[in-house]
């Protein structure tokens, strides 16, 4: 999503330079929000296509760049291909938080081939585990649950949301999943995740097993992807650090949406922000700044979610 925001802000300030997008996807950008909500609802994928292709740009799916050369001003994919630039912007967003085990059927819900992956196999009375009880953990368990599968949801905190909501608020939640016939395991941490016969089971720190289910959707936080930064000498921690026209300590390198560690002027720090808004507001701003016409970024952005009919 930023990288698509920030094309609309390079355009929006110059029509017609050269854009080259390489993304590790092999899907063009989409909305990321309606995989846990409005897909599961009658939302057609049709829908979530941003159609960034028609806003004259080369668009190379399937590409995960390996080394960005600050001096020569290129970056190398890992099909051993160089891009030049003039400027350049790191929209490399977050990997998931993952678990000791690597199973495919673990399922780390980020992307459209992930939605597909579960939303297949979401059958009525079949059984699905989700670890965690933040936005993923909260809105997976809820639509899996109005669909007519039995979820376990295992989470280390007391209250789902417990990070975000006042405590009255997340016990509410708390009551609204647990009526929904979601069984909850709060304060519980997992000691593993095993394979069985019918897919996978989770073993839980008192040695309690949950169900066998064909997946397990864990939803346990993000780390900011700053491999590339970090490998050409810009300026980290917690994310990329750039200033207010998401410019880092490269003048020619820029970063935005979830990794970008920027200058909030609300709380008077620099702060990342994870969310659908400020992943399009930044990469306007940093696509704008690109093209010339920057200027300091003083939005708030906001963030919503929808838990078992409640937003």
């Amino acid at each position: 999503m930023t990288a698509d925001a920030a094309v609309r802000g390079i355009r929006s300030a110059d029509p017609d330079g050269p854009i080259t997008v390489l993304s590790e996807e092999l899907h063009p950008p989409y909305e990321r929000p309606p995989l846990s909500k409005g897909l599961w609802k009658g939302l057609r994928e049709e829908k979530i296509w941003r159609r960034t292709e028609e806003l004259a740009l080369e668009f190379l799916p399937g590409r995960k760049v390996l080394e960005v050369n600050r001096d020569r001003k290129v970056v190398r994919d890992d099909r051993g291909e160089e891009h030049a630039y003039s400027t350049l912007l790191l929209a490399t967003g977050g990997t998931p938080v993952r678990l000791p085990e690597s199973h495919p059927d673990i399922v780390y819900f980020r992307t459209l081939d992930d939605y597909r992956k579960i939303r297949s196999a979401a059958e009525p009375d079949r059984e699905f585990a989700v670890l965690g009880a933040g936005f993923i953990g909260t809105e997976l368990a809820s639509v899996l649950s109005e669909a007519g599968v039995r979820v376990s949801m295992v989470f280390q905190e007391r209250l789902p949301l417990a990070h975000l909501l006042p405590e009255s608020l997340a016990r509410a939640l708390m009551d609204r999943i647990q009526n929904a016939g979601i069984r909850v395991f709060p304060e519980t941490r997992v000691s593993g995740v095993v394979p069985h016969e019918v897919g996978l089971q989770v073993i839980l720190d008192d040695d309690r097993r949950l169900a066998p289910a064909p997946f397990v959707v864990a939803g346990l936080g993000l780390r900011p992807r700053v491999e590339l930064a970090t490998q050409c000498g810009l300026e980290v921690e917690d994310g990329i650090v750039v200033d207010t026209t998401f410019r880092t300590s490269d003048p020619n390198i820029y970063a935005a949406g979830d990794v970008a560690r920027f200058p909030f002027p609300y709380v008077g720090e620099r702060m990342r922000v994870e969310h659908e808004d400020h992943a399009n507001q930044s990469g306007v701003m940093a696509g704008r700044a690109m093209a010339g016409e920057g200027e300091p970024y003083d939005h708030l952005p906001f963030f919503y979610s929808e838990v078992l009919g409640v937003r």
